[in-house]
């Protein structure tokens, strides 16, 4: 993390979802060709899922961090890495995947945890970076149990979720991308904007979308929307 000592600078927070790193290629939940065809949510991501069957659970984030590694940021990712040349800027970001990291955007807040980390079932405070794509159920934590995916999965408490809240009601301008404003916590950020931000909506479907009268919507896909808007605000003055 890095701190800008300009605290004349605009807060600027991006609130990301899976849409922007479906344009890199990862697959979404919610799509219809999506991971979770052919798995219901409650075989892999909940902590029943892990206790019953830790096998398929492990094998699924597998593939998901296999992809990842196969995987690059897109325009999108690149373009909110340019606006921390003139502003103090803080990634938001419902994704599990370190693509925001990779386009060298130095401020990320992960509310759902991270792919390429394993941790302790017993000891939060225990987490590891991984560096390659698999998992193994030999993989132990110092307490000799299995490390499971540092994920937060359905029906856990959001941990990062009250620094999301404070980091947002800071916001002199939020950016919200490629999330459809429907998964809480994280949908409810917005409501904690203050009176005078700028809010913007870059998504193809914006205006389909159930959000307030208050938000300006691109509408565009990730990676053209975002670089636009991202031209827009390092011009104005």
């Amino acid at each position: 993390m890095t701190t800008n000592n300009n605290l004349n600078l605009k807060n600027i927070v991006v609130l990301s979802g899976a849409g922007i790193s479906a344009e890199s290629g990862i697959s979404t939940f919610r799509d219809t060709d999506g991971l979770w065809e052919n798995h219901r949510i409650e075989e892999v991501a909940t902590y029943d899922a892990w206790l019953q069957n830790p096998e398929l659970v492990i094998k699924f984030y597998n593939e998901r961090r296999k992809q990842l590694f196969q995987v690059s940021p897109n325009p999108a990712h690149l373009s909110l890495q340019k606006l921390e040349k003139k502003y103090n800027v803080t990634i938001v970001t419902q994704n599990i995947d370190d693509l925001h990291e990779r386009a060298n955007s130095t401020n990320v807040l992960h509310l759902h945890g991270k792919l390429k980390q394993l941790k302790s079932t017993v000891d939060d405070s225990y987490i590891i970076d991984l560096d390659h794509w698999e998992h193994l159920i030999t993989d132990k934590c110092p307490n000799g149990l299995t490390l499971r995916p540092n994920i937060v999965w359905f029906g856990e408490q959001v941990p990062a979720i009250e620094k999301a809240v404070k980091i947002v009601s800071n916001a002199d301008v939020l950016i919200i991308v490629g999330t459809s404003l429907n998964v809480y916590p994280a949908a409810g950020l917005i409501d904690y904007t203050k009176s005078n931000c700028k809010i913007y909506l870059v998504d193809p479907k914006a205006d389909k979308l159930n959000t307030p009268n208050n938000i300006k919507m691109i509408k565009e896909k990730a990676g053209i929307g975002i670089p636009k808007l991202v031209e827009e605000l390092l011009k104005d003055n």
